[in-house]
C-alpha cells in the first residue's frame, strides 16, 4: 500500500527542514542539493528493488509462500511502526499516545471511515501486483506498470477538474504506445518462458492494478481534501484497514491452503526481504520524497527502468531486443516529459509556437495545478494528503 507522505507532522519533517533555518545560505544550498541526491538514490534502489525482489522470491524452486500472507504481514509491520513512531513523538507517555488515538481514530470515526475505500483498493493493487510480476518479466513489468500514470491523470480530469497541457496529453500518449510496444513484443514470444508462467493473467493484473492505483490516489484526495493528521496517524489508520481487510482476502483466496500449510508456509530470506521491503520501503521513500522535485521524481522512475531491465537480463535471464528497446524508450521519454513543471511546458510550447501561432497553456483560474509524479512514478495526488502537501510546498 501507498505510504501518506511527509509534510503535515512537525515531527516528521526530517532533519534537513528542522536545521536548514540555521544554516549559511551556500551551506543550506549545498546540503539541499544533498538531499536530493539522496532522494534520488532512494526512490531509484526502492523502485527497482521492490519488484525485483518479488520477481526473484516468487520465482525461486521450491515451496511458492501465499502472496495474500505477505501482504498482511507488510501492513502489520508498518501500522506497528508507525504506531512506535507516534509512541516516540508523544515522549513515551502511553497515557497520551492512548488519548490522542481515541480522540483520531473513534472520536472522529468518519475521518478514519473514509480512508477504508482507498485501503481497500491499496490492498487489492498490491495482490493484483504479485499476480502480475508473477506472470510477467520484472522489466516488463516496470514498463507497463506506468500505465498508473495516464490512469491516474484521466481520473484526476474526470473528478477533480483538473486540466492537462497539450505536452502532457501527448506525452500520455506517447506513455501508452510505449507500453503497447512492449506488450507486442512480450505477446511476441520475446525470449524463454517458464511453463508456469501466463502473461495474458500478468497484463489484466498489471491494468487493473493501474487502474485501482489512479482511481484510489484521486478519490484518496478528495474524500480527504481540508483534512490534517500526522503522517505516521494516516499511516496507521490505513495498515488497520489494510490489515483487516487483507486477512478477508487471505480467507477468500487461499483460507483452505493457509489454513492446512500455516501462514507462514513457504517463506525464506528472500520473501521476508520482500515484506520489510514493503512494509519500511513506503514509509522511508514517504519522508524522503518531499526534497525531490518533479523533474527528480520523473527521472528516478526511469533510472527505475533501466536498472530493472539490466538486472532482469544478469539475474533471470530477460532477453532485451530492439522492440522492448524502443517501447521502454518511449516511456521514459514520456515520463520526463510528464514530469516537467508548468513553466518548463510553457517554454517548450512557446518555442514552436512560430511555425502553429501562440498557444495558451497557463492554468485556467479557479482550477487546481495538474496531477504530478511522486516518488515511485505515481502521480503526487496518490499517496499524499492535500493539506500536508500545501505544508510541504510553504515549508
Amino acid at each position: 500500500m501507498a505510504a501518506v507522505g511527509v509534510g503535515g507532522s512537525t515531527a516528521a519533517t526530517g532533519p534537513g527542514a528542522v536545521s536548514a533555518g540555521a544554516l549559511e545560505p551556500g551551506s543550506a544550498t549545498a546540503a539541499h542539493r544533498r538531499l536530493k541526491y539522496i532522494s534520488l538514490a532512494v526512490l531509484v534502489v526502492q523502485n527497482a528493488s521492490l519488484i525485483l525482489s518479488i520477481r526473484y522470491a516468487r520465482t525461486l524452486p521450491g515451496d511458492r509462500f501465499f502472496a495474500t500472507t505477505a501482504v498482511v504481514m507488510a501492513e502489520v509491520l508498518k501500522g506497528v511502526t508507525c504506531l512506535l513512531l507516534l509512541f516516540a513523538q508523544k515522549r513515551g507517555n502511553v497515557k497520551h499516545l492512548a488519548l490522542f488515538l481515541h480522540e483520531a481514530v473513534l472520536v472522529q470515526y468518519v475521518d478514519t471511515l473514509k480512508l477504508a475505500v482507498p485501503s481497500l483498493i491499496y490492498t487489492l493493487q498490491n495482490n493484483l501486483q504479485y499476480v502480475a510480476i508473477s506472470n510477467l518479466p520484472a522489466a516488463t513489468f516496470q514498463v507497463t506498470y506506468q500505465l498508473k500514470i495516464l490512469t491516474t491523470a484521466l481520473f484526476s480530469v474526470l473528478m477533480l477538474n483538473r486540466s492537462l497541457s497539450r505536452l502532457q496529453w501527448a506525452s500520455l500518449l506517447l506513455l501508452f504506445t510505449g507500453v503497447a510496444i512492449v506488450q507486442a513484443q512480450q505477446a511476441g514470444g520475446g525470449g524463454p518462458r517458464p511453463l508456469d508462467q501466463n502473461p495474458g493473467a500478468g497484463l489484466a493484473a498489471v491494468v487493473a492494478s493501474c487502474l485501482s492505483s489512479g482511481f484510489a490516489g484521486v478519490y484518496f484526495e478528495k474524500i480527504l481534501k481540508g483534512s490534517s493528521g500526522s503522517v505516521w496517524l494516516r499511516n496507521l489508520q490505513l495498515g488497520l484497514f489494510g490489515t483487516a481487510l487483507g486477512l478477508v482476502g487471505l480467507w477468500w483466496a487461499e483460507g483452505t491452503a493457509v489454513a492446512r500449510r500455516g501462514f507462514f508456509f513457504g517463506y525464506t530470506p528472500a520473501v521476508w526481504g520482500v515484506v520489510l521491503n514493503q512494509a519500511f520501503g513506503g514509509l522511508l521513500v514517504a519522508v524522503v520524497v518531499k526534497y525531490a522535485d518533479n523533474i527528480l521524481k520523473g527521472f528516478a522512475t526511469s533510472l527505475s527502468i533501466v536498472l530493472s531491465t539490466v538486472a532482469s537480463i544478469r539475474l533471470f535471464g530477460f532477453h532485451l531486443d530492439p522492440l522492448f528497446a524502443l517501447g521502454a524508450g518511449l516511456v521514459i521519454g514520456a515520463v520526463y516529459l510528464y514530469s516537467l513543471p508548468r513553466g518548463a511546458v510553457q517554454a517548450i510550447t512557446s518555442a514552436s509556437a512560430s511555425a502553429s501561432g501562440p498557444c495558451i497553456h497557463q492554468q485556467p483560474p479557479g482550477q487546481p495545478p495538474p496531477p504530478q509524479l511522486s516518488s515511485r512514478g505515481d502521480l503526487i495526488t496518490e499517496p499524499f494528503l492535500p493539506k500536508l502537501l500545501t505544508k510541504v510546498k510553504g515549508s
